[in-house]
């Protein structure tokens, strides 16, 4: 196999995974007079079975490339989730595992249960942040997703291009949704057979200088469940629990919001079935 480990990438990411981590995470005593910030290198190369200066050449943007033995120890001793740990093997120039196949024809499974929800907001999505469906109370809730082209269909694009998207959320959480939307779209970016995935990134590098910042943190994974506040127009904010079932393949999920009986928010989404999305301005 040829080298083509991007070291730039490969050093930012494992320090700042490092650094992520603190001595419990891993089971290992805090000590004293500690000045590293997270893990120690030779904290991680003992955790990963290698020598400390064997992983201080790959934060240091050299060394030969990693075999995917030695990358499979590193992600173990880094605690890496599923997504993390397939973009450790990309980013060393190694396969790593094919879970998603995209595409937009919704998957039976998930169809069925989005069929039964009729009394709460729910859509199913693509990996990409393309909404395929959504029920009238989804509509209700955050505005027709459904009717957008181009890469204007994902809302991962609209974050970070439309202003429109971003008044759905109070200001205080405009950052953590700013990132966890880049992670989300990191972790699938490259598990893929079309080029999508890669196409959106570029073509968010090219129009957002805060989404070129942000995915350049190294920051990867998907989150299953959320809590969140979603600012509607006439109601105004509305805490709700999202909870996500995603196919097999994780090409698509299921989103559910819901709120806590007897809360302000399961009150306010009681009314907003009742209003309907009539009154609902984008």
């Amino acid at each position: 196999m040829m080298d083509d480990v991007d070291r730039d990438a490969l050093a930012d990411f494992l320090r700042r995974r490092r650094e992520a981590l603190q001595p419990a995470d891993v089971g290992l005593p805090a000590g004293a007079r500690r000045r590293a910030h997270g893990l120690r290198r030779e904290e991680v190369a003992a955790l990963a079975l290698m020598s400390t200066d064997y992983y201080a050449r790959l934060e240091q943007r050299r060394g030969p490339q990693p075999s995917e033995q030695m990358i499979a120890s590193i992600a173990r001793a880094l605690r890496l989730t599923l997504d993390e740990r397939d973009h450790l093997f990309r980013i060393t120039g190694h396969n790593a595992p094919t879970r998603v196949v995209r595409s937009d024809h919704v998957a039976p499974g998930l169809m069925r249960v989005y069929d039964r929800l009729d009394d709460t907001p729910a859509m199913i999505v693509s990996d990409l942040g393309e909404t395929l469906v959504q029920n009238r109370l989804a509509t209700a809730l955050i505005g027709d997703q459904v009717a957008y082209a181009g890469s204007a269909r994902s809302a991962v694009y609209r974050w970070f291009t439309d202003p429109a998207e971003r008044r759905r959320y109070p200001e205080r959480d405009h950052e953590y949704q700013s990132r966890i939307q880049v992670a989300a779209l990191r972790a699938v970016a490259g598990l893929s057979r079309d080029r999508r995935a890669a196409d959106l990134v570029s073509a968010l590098s090219a129009v957002s200088d805060e989404f070129v910042e942000i995915w350049e943190r190294h920051e990867v994974g998907v989150r299953e469940t959320d809590h969140k506040t979603i600012v509607h127009p006439e109601l105004g904010g509305i805490e709700v629990d999202c909870q996500k079932l995603f196919t097999d393949n994780r090409a698509q999920m299921l989103l559910v919001f819901t709120a806590q009986p007897g809360s302000e928010g399961y009150e306010k989404l009681q009314l907003m079935s009742v209003l309907g999305n009539q009154q609902f301005v984008s």
